[in-house]
């Protein structure tokens, strides 16, 4: 079992590859507030909902100065024909030895992955073109999302509990609003 982050703690610095073969570390966004959000694998139907709702509210979230870094569990080929298509305003970072996810304290849980709560998000996807394709990686990633302050402290350490939780957007606009997430 991994040990999760905490907030008030530091968010452990980083550099990964990008889809786009740009090298991002993390401690290059200081004095930024940071969102990184970790998904399942490129071609999860639940995942690229989200980052699909991500990108319709891009343009509230960077106008008050939020920068966001998506982690996939997929190389970067796979997240190019996969989550690349949707042109995001922001890098993915491409894990495929999945070590972000160990460092920031992700796991698996095959009762997240077969949890009835997942089956309506999983019927949107569909409804919306999100169609599965090949798996990489841990099938049954839970997803989790971190909010970081300008200091590089952590601000909300959210660990999801099954395969379709991600951190609700009012959290993230009240984090960037100055109050508590």
């Amino acid at each position: 079992m991994s040990t999760k982050l905490k907030p008030g703690s530091k968010a452990p610095d980083f550099e990964a590859e990008a889809w786009n073969g740009v090298r991002i570390q993390l401690s290059s966004f200081r004095e930024s507030k940071v969102w990184i959000a970790f998904f399942r694998y490129a071609s999860c139907p639940l995942c690229n909902l989200r980052i699909r709702d991500m990108i319709r509210h891009y343009p509230d979230l960077s106008a008050k100065g939020l920068k966001i870094l998506a982690v996939f569990q997929s190389p970067k080929e796979s997240v190019s024909k996969y989550v690349g298509k949707q042109n995001p305003p922001f890098p993915l970072l491409c894990d495929p030895e999945e070590n972000l996810y160990r460092l920031y304290g992700l796991e698996s849980s095959l009762a997240g992955l077969f949890h009835p709560g997942n089956l309506s998000i999983f019927k949107t996807a569909l409804s919306e073109g999100f169609h599965p394709g090949r798996i990489e990686g841990t099938i049954s990633r839970i997803p989790g999302d971190f909010l970081i302050d300008g200091t590089g402290s952590i601000q909300e350490a959210f660990y999801g509990e099954k395969v379709g939780d991600h951190i609700p957007f009012e959290k993230v606009f009240r984090f960037l609003d100055g109050g508590a997430p």
